[in-house]
């Protein structure tokens, strides 16, 4: 279960960090509330995913696995584009979180 409610805060976290290009400045109002709801979801679910999971593990998860996935957003949504050292960059980071998880600290 305490990895349900990471990958949960993630969701959370990756949907209100894509409501921010829509909310231009925060001049918008619904993809406002939507950045609001989506990032206090997001820290109430990893706090009780911390219950069992170590902060180390959970964040790297946590961040690694946002960053990637609103990379990818960005590129299929918003027709942004990724350079080779982009890319480089997000397997890197993909990397250092299964390195994290080989420990089997949790």
């Amino acid at each position: 279960m305490p990895y349900v409610l990471l990958a949960l805060a993630i969701i959370s976290e990756v949907c209100a960090t894509s409501c921010l290009k829509l909310t231009e400045g925060f001049s918008r109002l619904w993809p406002s509330v939507g950045v609001g709801i989506g990032y206090v979801l997001s820290f109430a679910l990893l706090g009780r995913a911390l219950k069992h999971i170590p902060v180390s593990v959970a964040y790297a998860v946590w961040s690694g696995a946002g960053t990637a996935a609103v990379a990818g957003i960005g590129v299929v949504a918003f027709g942004e584009s990724l350079g080779r050292t982009q890319w480089i960059g997000l397997a890197l980071v993909v990397v250092g979180v299964v390195v994290l998880n080989l420990k089997g600290g949790h």
